[in-house]
């Protein structure tokens, strides 16, 4: 039977199993719950336990023996430490957990380029000068690193996407020299492939995955950000992807890289291409704090899409800005408010729409290509009229997304080496 291409993707609530066959279209998933076997998201053992609960409800309804293709996405900047027999010492240091000592960072920011993504108290690379002190310690593993091991049933390296926060230099492909000056034992990182790129033949996998194929390939994942956008379908340069959840976060596909530590916007190296983004405080979350979802539907029938608000409106729930933006202090502007909350909706709708506008513009300044086709994922993605509106105002093509699952996203990056396995 024709092989399929496996998806993994590790979240802080759960992991997601999706395969996909030759064409892209998906075949079957399955998914279990963090909270299923722990409460401590935290903990790998609980990963592992809800990585093998993914895979066998998958496997309840795809042959595992036809996957030929694997790769993993999880949570960017998450690490852990493992010991001489490849076990992790203790629980992960999350994306979001800050380091305590004030020394760490400053020691980092005293040799670290600008445009590192490595700089600050929560950056993985902070994490993994604290996790290398913990007794047994000899190696330092992203979830994404460790979650592909027990797939292999052997260590794994790394990959540049989920390497980036560590410090890994993506444009000369290498761990800089510069880290040798910061308190890291250079010895405990791990080895880093290209994303995409074939790491190893699997030999009908670990544990978790006993059932694959055993001619089966493990190929080098990304981030859980960046699987989503490659879920989406899109794939040349000048394509982009905006999320409009909770916040605004674009993506933009390019082939240079772009690094504005100033406005958060780093590039994860894919292959040959890169992709850039930012994010604004603006989003969902400032329309949630005025009207309830069934209330932004209604509204939204009454808006035409094609009209002007008559409204000048950055949206924020509170002061401050980071992208396109860089203002600490950048007040919100949502006054005067119009009598008719249908005009103050549209007024807020438009005034997102222009900050997306803006971000893409801003990319396109600090050296990305300029915004050709435009996909959309997030809940505000299913209302027609934001995304009329929206097409106005950003003046470029629309398309669907195909998907928004990370775990869709990298099982595409692992469909290009289903001929490997055959």
């Amino acid at each position: 039977m024709d092989k399929l291409a496996l998806g993994i993707d590790v979240g802080t609530s759960g992991v997601r199993a999706a395969v996909i066959d030759a064409s892209g279209t998906p075949q079957g998933s399955g998914a279990a719950g963090m909270s299923e076997f722990g409460p401590d998201h935290r903990d790998p053992g609980v990963w592992a336990q809800a990585l093998a609960a993914a895979l066998e409800r998958l496997g309840a309804t795809v042959d595992l023996g036809r996957v030929g293709a694997v790769s993993v996405d999880a949570t960017s900047g998450t690490v852990l430490a493992l010991g001489d027999d490849d076990a992790p010492i203790g629980g992960a240091l999350m994306y979001n957990d800050a380091v305590e000592d004030p020394e760490i960072p400053e020691a980092i920011a005293k040799v670290a380029p600008r445009e590192s993504a490595a700089h600050g108290a929560a950056s993985a690379l902070a994490r993994a000068i604290v996790l290398q002190d913990r007794p047994g310690a000899v190696r330092i593993a992203h979830q994404a690193d460790w979650i592909a091991s027990l797939l292999a049933g052997r260590p794994v390296g790394s990959d540049e996407s989920n390497a980036l926060k560590t410090g890994y230099d993506p444009v000369a492909r290498r761990w800089p020299e510069w880290l040798s000056q910061t308190p890291l034992r250079l010895e405990v990182l791990p080895e880093v492939a290209p994303c995409g790129a074939v790491v190893m033949a699997l030999n009908g996998g670990g544990e978790s995955l006993s059932g694959a194929s055993k001619d089966s390939v493990l190929v080098a994942g990304v981030t859980d950000g960046c699987a989503s956008f490659l879920a989406t379908g899109a794939s040349a340069p000048g394509e982009g992807v905006t999320a409009l959840g909770t916040t605004l976060t674009i993506k933009l596909l390019s082939d240079r890289p772009v690094f504005a530590p100033e406005y958060g916007v780093y590039s994860h190296r894919i292959g040959d291409m890169w992709l850039a983004g930012g994010a604004s405080n603006s989003g969902g979350g400032v329309l949630a704090e005025y009207f309830a979802p069934e209330e932004i539907d209604t509204l939204s029938s009454r808006i035409n899409p094609d009209a002007d608000s008559g409204c000048d409106f950055y949206p924020l729930s509170r002061r401050g800005e980071r992208f396109p933006i860089n203002d600490p202090d950048h007040a919100p502007r949502l006054a005067p408010r119009p009598r008719e909350d249908a005009q103050f909706l549209h007024g807020m709708l438009e005034g997102i729409g222009r900050i997306e506008a803006l971000g893409y513009r801003r990319l396109a300044e600090l050296g990305a290509p300029k915004l050709k086709m435009l996909r959309t994922v997030g809940g505000g993605a299913a209302n027609m009229v934001w995304s009329a509106l929206r097409s106005r105002i950003i003046g470029a093509e629309m398309a669907a997304a195909e998907s928004d699952a990370a775990a869709i996203g990298v099982a595409r990056l692992a469909l290009p080496h289903l001929g490997a396995a055959r």
